[in-house]
This record gives C-alpha cells, structure tokens and sequence, in this order.
C-alpha cells in the first residue's frame, strides 16, 4: 500500500492505495465515526486478496493521520458534502470503477455517493449505514457520550487520532443531538443508487434498527441484497470479519 496525504478542496487527507492490478476495479473503504484507516486493520488487505481488487483507505478530515477539522460544528448535511469530497478524491486519482465499503456514517456517505456520483460508483456494500435519525441511535450516542467520560474511551482513542479525539467526539456527538438533525433524511436520494447494494447489519446493532435496512434496500433503483446477522452488533466487520469477508467477497465477485 503506497501511503500519502493527498490534498482536495484544501483538505489534507491521508491515504493508502493499492492500484497494483491494472485494469481491476478499486474498494474504497469509508470508516465510521470512531475510525480511521489503521482501526480497518487487515480487513481491506483481505477483501483485496480475496476479490483481486485494488484497495484504497483513507481517513476523513479530523480523523486518524488527516489534517485536524476547523470546527467541531457540522451542517445538517455534512455526510452529503463528505460524499462531494470523496467524488473529487476519486477523481483526482482517476477511479472510474469503486467499489464502496463504507461501516456507519461511511456506509451512509458510500449510499450518498453511489446516488450522486453514478458514473463513477461500479458497487457498494453498506454496512450499519443510516438514512435516517431513529431513537436508537441518540441512545447510542448518548452511551457513548457517557463511556467518553467516564472510562478510558478517549485514551485509547488517542491512539489512532492524536488530539484531535477531543474535536471529532464533540462533532459527532453534538451534530447527531441537535434538535435540527432530527429531520435529517436520505431517503429521496436512494431511487438514484442503480448499482448493486448489499447493505450488513448486525441484528443487535445499538445504532440502528432493521428499518434503516429494509427501507434502503427497497427504495434503491439497483440490484439490492441483505445480509442481517444474529446475535451481532453495529460492528460486524470487526465482531464476525470472516463472515463478512466471505459475503463481501462473494458478492464484488458476482458483479465486478
């Protein structure tokens, strides 16, 4: 994986890609709100080996080895304009094939990018992606709030983030409360998503009921499946990864 911090629209991110294998088409991996492209791990490695694809990670602005965030205030739609930003990325590296992998908000900004930008989107597997606020996940957040003060959540945060860990949770925590974020929607888009979707949750996701599934995958235009597992939360990658790298895996190759 070459590794590089790529400047887009003044933002310096950083990325690691592998675009060893000519003329195959490239995962993309979008992390979640927590993650960067060292808490992937070896899953993008392995879903690169198992699918002969190449692979690009890279941490949004705030997060992991990325330039620090200006604000911690976020507009409602800022996973829209995250999906804006990536368009330019893909661009910029001349990726006219992606093929989308994106956990939490990278799941809901891999369905935003799929419905904008079609051309360029080949297939996206959405995994405990939202498009829209439920209960749940204020409850989530509002627990995750809680570890934040009072265990070493954000020691062990550090780690990856540096001190930038203080920025990112305020940012996440207060977007997702805010009284005007809870009309926040994406349904309308997803008649515009004509590429294969294969959304994964875990049936016990903290974040995220069924509906966020089910009311996706029956709106997109394109060929859509869904992959729920038992007794899994809003990590599945990480709780089951050889169940979701073998799924993955199956389904790039059925359409790639």
């Amino acid at each position: 994986m070459e590794e590089r911090v790529i400047e887009v629209r003044g933002q310096k991110l950083y990325t690691a890609y592998n675009n060893s294998l000519e003329g195959k088409p490239v995962i993309v991996f979008l992390h979640d709100s927590f993650g960067c492209t060292q808490l992937w791990r070896d899953f993008p490695v392995k879903l690169s080996e198992a699918t002969g694809c190449n692979v690009l990670v890279y941490d949004r602005l705030g997060y992991g080895k990325s330039c620090p965030m200006l604000t911690h205030e976020r507009p409602v739609n800022y996973m829209e304009l995250e999906a804006d930003l990536l368009n330019d990325l893909l661009m910029q590296l001349n990726i006219n094939n992606a093929i989308l992998f994106g956990h939490s908000d990278g799941g809901t900004i891999a369905l935003i990018t799929a419905a904008k930008y079609p051309e360029r989107v080949k297939t996206v597997i959405c995994e405990a992606g939202h498009i829209f606020v439920e209960e749940v996940t204020l409850k989530g957040v509002y627990d995750a709030w809680d570890a934040y003060r009072t265990t070493n959540l954000a020691e062990r945060l550090q780690k990856y983030h540096g001190d930038k860990v203080e920025m990112l949770f305020k940012a996440w925590t207060e977007t997702w409360t805010r009284d005007d974020y809870r009309s926040w929607n994406i349904e309308s888009l997803l008649k515009n998503i004509q590429c294969p979707l294969l959304f994964i949750q875990g049936e016990t996701d903290e974040y995220g009921t069924l509906d966020q599934v089910e009311k996706t995958v029956s709106q997109v235009s394109g060929p859509s499946e869904k992959y729920i597992i038992p007794s899994v939360g809003h990590t599945p990658h990480k709780e089951v990864p050889e169940l979701v790298l073998k799924k993955a895996a199956d389904f790039v190759k059925q359409y790639s």
